[in-house]
């Protein structure tokens, strides 16, 4: 009898396994169809408005669901001026930016840039970096290869309800894959 209730379970899961096993093979498929995010949208239709670190507005263009987790990119609408992340690394993840209005300090390692509108700027994993907004407002597009986390990350920020602690911010960074190791940018 227990033989053929356990001959009964495994076979009644069967249509489960299967089927997660054809979501997850969806999941990680390529794309096989271009599409368009047009400007002042996001491609989920959500504008995650950050609180705590900045108060900057961060939208999807394209997703690491649409990438296989390759790569994500957003455009960030800065509302922060003198305002900006703590020095922190990705331990997998290179970054990228492109400034479309405002200006910018970079800190990438030891070294400062100072980057404008049409200016490009690449952080390599593992090194060190932060940035602060110089201007009253700032738009840039930013990159991170692979998708990692940050996705999830930036919808965690934006749930926020109060300035958060460091500790609380630190937190969320390492769960997101990121370790902040130094305080934010300063204008000198």
């Amino acid at each position: 009898m227990n033989r053929r209730k356990w001959i009964s379970a495994l076979l009644s899961s069967l249509p489960f396994a299967l089927f997660s096993k054809t979501v997850k093979w969806k999941i990680n498929m390529p794309p096989t169809e271009g599409f368009v995010v047009k400007a002042g949208e996001a491609r989920f239709g959500v504008h995650y408005n950050m609180k705590g670190v900045t108060s900057n507005t961060l939208d999807i263009k394209i997703s690491g669901a649409d990438t296989s987790g390759s790569l994500a990119v957003f455009e960030q609408t800065g509302l922060t001026p003198n305002g900006g992340p703590p020095l922190h690394i990705h331990p997998y993840q290179d970054e990228w930016f492109f400034v479309m209005e405002g200006k910018y300090l970079f800190q990438v390692g030891e070294e400062k840039y100072r980057i404008t509108e049409g200016d490009t700027i690449f952080l390599p994993r593992n090194v060190p970096h932060a940035f602060i907004q110089l201007t009253e407002t700032g738009r840039m597009i930013v990159s991170y290869l692979p998708a990692g986390k940050m996705e999830d990350f930036f919808k965690t920020t934006s749930l926020w309800d109060s300035p958060p602690s460091k500790e609380e911010v630190a937190k969320v960074f390492e769960g997101h894959d990121m370790k902040i190791v130094g305080p934010p940018l300063q204008v000198n």
